[in-house]
């Protein structure tokens, strides 16, 4: 219940906003009028609802990239300013209120660890300019993570979820778009230039699967939470009709994007997550034997050439990926390209880490110091490893490796074990989270996901299952 004095300010605040548009008035023109006066408002109403900036951050997550902002040199999103905004709004409603009570969630003492751990590596960047850049993710990851475990309850994780899952079906239809209509680069263009990989708002069709991936396993949690749970409210029942509609729509569009990397860590994702909304039922033992079945069958359909070969050739050599051999004889073809410029940016990941074992090259650093550690032919850096663990050890080396797998550690942990406390839609969603964490892994050996404001939404997650835990127990997980 909200006290007098914080009414008596949100009268203050509102009074002070009407005066401010009165004057405006005097000297502006309709329009600029107009513009204003909607301004002024958005202000107030943030005041007093600060999570719908939060619903604004999700959008601009996978849509923040088209509208840059430009601070100097560095590259600043609609999601940094979002996330800042949202912190302030919420801190600024607690001073009003005369009560602001910030409690440190559990994951606080891992996160602080591994951005120590990283910092100590600018002491050996070359630039360090793309250090602070490298570190600020991992800060707002973890800025991003305690907003929703401080301040967000049940309804309003409710309204998150429904947000996250209508920005990944624009996503998706917009891949769709760009796979049939052959909207891209020329150098995307699939079976003969028939169709063209989706990479919606991300410029890449790597990052553009991952992002699907970071809501996929959330989508089927959730819809298969409240479906089990059989007794809900209305508005929750629309949640689950909404996970399903999104869930089709972003399968199809990550077999658009036709990214390996993104189909092995969501096949892995989606299973764990099915298991884990039912492995505290009746069915669980069911659906282990269903499971290996449907395992069998896949791999029997494989030999018998059911599955489409546009999949089973995409397979094809992906054995190869996860082998690490010396490229530097190697000459690479069309066959070929892909794996051997993995593999020579690999080596010259182990080649930096070889170079400074303890704090690698620094934090951020890979692109700047990538042109002394290149192999011949192999002079285009990508801007990381495209594998985030060798990627870290290059960049923050052996401390910065531990410490990161330290953090993961304990964030498989809180999550399982919310997991397993659970019960009910909190456990779907929960179970969802976890199947994120799976396919973020797997797919960070191919690829760096914490690119385009995907660290946000991965915070975002943590701080859900921090919230949803906080609900059922005085004791945030």
């Amino acid at each position: 219940m909200k006290s007098a004095f914080f009414e008596q300010r949100t009268r203050l605040v509102f009074a002070v906003l009407g005066i401010i548009v009165l004057a405006a008035s005097v000297f502006l023109s309709l329009p600029n009028l107009v513009f204003v006066s909607f301004s002024v408002l958005l202000v107030g109403a943030l005041f007093l609802f600060p999570e719908v900036t939060v619903y604004l951050l999700v959008l601009a997550v996978p849509f923040g990239s088209l509208l840059p902002l430009n601070v100097g040199a560095a590259n600043v999103t609609a999601a940094d300013g979002l996330l800042i905004l949202a912190w302030a709004l919420y801190l600024a409603r607690g001073v009003a209120r005369r009560r602001v009570e910030l409690k440190f969630p559990p994951l606080t003492l891992p996160f602080v660890i591994f951005i120590l751990a990283a910092a100590v590596s600018i002491t050996v960047a070359r630039s360090f300019t793309d250090s602070i850049a490298e570190l600020a993710k991992w800060i707002e990851m973890f800025a991003a993570y305690w907003l929703i475990a401080q301040f967000f309850d049940e309804t309003k994780i409710e309204r998150l979820l429904a947000v996250m899952f209508c920005a990944g079906l624009a996503e998706a239809l917009f891949g769709a778009y760009q796979y049939y209509f052959r909207v891209g680069p020329e150098g995307f263009l699939l079976f003969g230039g028939a169709n063209l990989r989706a990479y919606g708002t991300f410029e890449q069709p790597n990052p553009y699967a991952g992002y699907l991936g970071l809501i996929l396993p959330l989508a089927l949690g959730t819809g298969l939470g409240i479906v089990l749970q059989r007794v809900n409210p209305w508005r929750r029942w629309l949640l689950a009709l909404l996970a399903g509609g999104s869930f089709v729509a972003m399968i199809a569009a990550l077999f658009f994007s036709y990214s390996r990397g993104a189909w092995i860590g969501v096949a892995a994702a989606l299973g764990t997550t099915l298991l884990l909304v039912l492995v505290r039922s009746k069915r669980a033992a069911t659906l282990a034997i269903v499971c290996g079945l449907v395992a069998l069958i896949v791999i029997g359909l494989g030999e018998i050439n059911l599955i489409p070969n546009i999949i089973t050739e995409r397979f094809a050599t992906v054995g190869d990926y996860f082998n690490f051999e010396d490229v530097r004889g190697v000459r690479a073809n069309d066959e070929n390209f892909a794996l051997v410029e993995r593999r020579a940016h690999w080596q010259a990941a182990v080649s930096m880490f070889e170079s400074s074992p303890w704090i690698g090259v620094g934090f951020g650093n890979y692109a700047v110091a990538y042109p002394n550690f290149a192999l011949p032919k192999w002079d285009d850096p990508l801007g990381h490893a495209h594998n985030y663990y060798l990627n870290v050890l290059a960049e923050a080396g052996a401390l910065g490796l531990v410490t990161y797998l330290i953090l993961w550690g304990a964030i498989f942990w809180v999550v399982g074990r919310a997991t397993i406390v659970s019960q009910h839609w909190r456990q779907g969603v929960i179970a969802g989270a976890f199947g994120v964490l799976v396919t973020l892994s797997i797919h960070n050996f191919f690829d760096n996901l914490f690119v385009h404001a995907m660290y946000i939404q991965v915070g975002l997650t943590l701080g859900m299952v921090a919230a949803l835990r906080a609900d059922v127990s005085e004791e945030l997980v």
